[in-house]
């Protein structure tokens, strides 16, 4: 059976909320919030990807520690861009 779009948006918002660490809760939750619903096909690939890396590097690559690689380089931005209050 095929996963709905509804259905994996809600799971990837779940996700997004319930990581490892209460800093990428709320950094991938409030992502998610914000801009979740609106994603397309690719976007929601894109972000469910990021979603199944590892908290401690995705808290390295955001807050500028370590450089995300390329593949996330563009989403990791957007990610770093919101917490700064920019968007």
């Amino acid at each position: 059976m095929t996963e709905s779009a509804e259905a994996r948006r809600k799971r990837m918002h779940i996700r997004a909320w319930r990581r490892g660490t209460k800093e990428m809760d709320l950094i991938l939750g409030g992502y998610a919030d914000a801009y979740l619903a609106g994603m397309d096909g690719a976007a929601l690939d894109g972000f469910e990807a990021l979603l199944a890396q590892d908290d401690h590097a995705l808290y390295q690559w955001v807050t500028g520690q370590v450089a995300a690689p390329d593949e996330f380089a563009s989403l990791v931005s957007e990610l770093t861009m919101r917490q700064a209050g920019g968007r």
